[in-house]
């Protein structure tokens, strides 16, 4: 059954293939460091579009419960004007520009980017570094984003996929600083206030937080005066990026919560190993083909659920998990936990998994059209695994993972779940989920 439904898996397992395609020959790479700033660059002249990403290091580990969300927060307050930039003035250059600017807060940093074409790198970056070193942090405009955040993340409360998401990280990561949330919760925001967003700034907008990685038709020259004027200006700080702790083992646990819903929404997680183990691909491998096994059997077979999956968590220390929608989800269970022990009993075929390889190649290549995807890769490449080259081995990497790797990945880490559940809590036996 497993070779059978192997290839099911590849169609989950392309879509999370990391996104820069570099050659045991690139040249086009190089870091350096500017004024204590470490710095990735890779020349793409093939479009004309200019990436520039700052993460500022260290995500759910820089926040507490208390202050969570204020890094986004002070980011999207400066949106409404800097020091020489007001927000009318700042609005109108963005508008002329075409630029853009993103915000991507995530459990091991907050990505600030831009966004522009070459003949605008100056200008955009001008206003792109002013907002991190200069924001305006007016009490109106403060209060203005505050209500946005606040809207939000009522709205993902509302939604069950973003609450049982965020209920899911509190359970399965609780003790582990994964659990504070990095985009907030109504009390935090509703605590944040210009002087913390102030002070915030002054002490954690610093250059040992920062790795800058640029992707686009820029040269080094160039982009190093850029850093030097600007952001080479701000304080050192004291911050030194190192992966987190593992993710404790503990014993398996579920947390239900009652609510009227059409379907029933259930999400599980298990700790991983740290991206820098050689496990870390092998239970990538084993999440996407259960992934295959259960949408088979569960989805197109049984019609059970629209959605079920292994989603697999690339972050500094992994996590794997189970998820799905149903109104059985019982029956559900069962067929899930079926799967998990045939996985971790019976060894994939080598030809399947070869098979699998190619595919992953093949969208590996195809993943190097957008110099965004690129600009990530190099950074988690550099972050996770200590050097941005690793960009480079990823193939081989893949190639290295054999069928008892995946089944000996399975074995070792898809156990002792951490649910949360959201519907209707009498269709559900929670010894079944504790008994994953």
């Amino acid at each position: 059954m497993l070779r059978r439904l192997f290839m099911i898996a590849v169609i989950a397992c392309v879509a999370a293939v990391p996104a820069v395609a570099q050659t045991a020959a690139d040249t086009l790479t190089s870091s350096f460091t500017v004024d204590g700033i470490p710095v990735i660059l890779r020349r793409n002249i093939s479009n004309n579009v200019v990436v520039a990403n700052v993460y500022l290091l260290g995500g759910s580990r820089q926040i507490t419960d208390a202050n969570s969300g204020i890094e986004p927060f002070l980011l999207a307050v400066s949106e409404r004007g800097t020091m020489h930039y007001p927000k009318a003035i700042l609005r109108s250059k963005t508008s002329a520009l075409g630029s853009d600017f993103v915000v991507e807060p995530s459990i091991d940093w907050t990505m600030f980017g831009a966004r522009t074409i070459t003949s605008g790198m100056d200008s955009t970056w001008a206003i792109f570094a002013d907002r991190l070193m200069y924001p305006a942090i007016q009490p109106a405009e403060v209060e203005l984003v505050r209500s946005q955040f606040i809207s939000g993340e009522k709205q993902e409360r509302d939604d069950p996929d973003a609450f049982v998401s965020d209920l899911a990280d509190s359970v399965a990561f609780a003790g582990h600083p994964y659990s504070v949330s990095p985009t907030g919760n109504s009390r935090s925001l509703a605590r944040i206030t210009p002087a913390a967003l102030r002070e915030y700034e002054q002490t954690q907008i610093v250059k040992s937080r920062m790795l800058i990685v640029v992707v686009g038709d820029v040269t080094r020259t160039h982009l190093e005066s850029l850093i030097h004027a600007t952001l080479g200006r701000l304080p050192a700080g004291s911050y030194k990026w190192t992966l987190p702790d593992p993710i404790p083992v503990r014993p398996a646990s579920a947390v239900l919560v009652q609510r009227d819903l059409p379907t029933n929404y259930l999400l599980g997680y298990v700790a991983g190993p740290l991206a820098s183990s050689p496990d870390y691909t092998a239970l990538r491998v084993a999440a996407t083909v259960l992934t295959g096994q259960m949408f088979a059997e569960i989805r197109a077979r049984q019609n059970l659920t629209y959605d079920v999956h292994a989603p697999f968590l690339e972050r500094a220390a992994s996590a794997s998990g189970l998820y799905v929608t149903t109104i059985a989800p019982d029956t559900t269970l069962k067929l899930m936990k079926g799967f998990i022990t045939q996985l971790q009993n019976e060894t994939v075929t080598s030809d399947g998994l070869q098979r699998l390889e190619l595919q992953f190649i093949t969208q590996y290549f195809l993943d190097n059209e957008t110099n965004a995807s690129q600009a990530d890769f190099l950074a988690r490449s550099q972050l996770y695994q200590g050097d941005y080259r690793r960009a480079m081995t990823f193939v081989e990497d893949l190639k290295s993972v054999t069928p008892a790797a995946v089944q000996a990945a399975a074995r070792k880490y898809m156990r002792n779940f951490h649910w949360a559940y959201l519907g209707d809590t009498t269709k559900v036996d929670k010894a079944l989920l504790l008994s994953f």
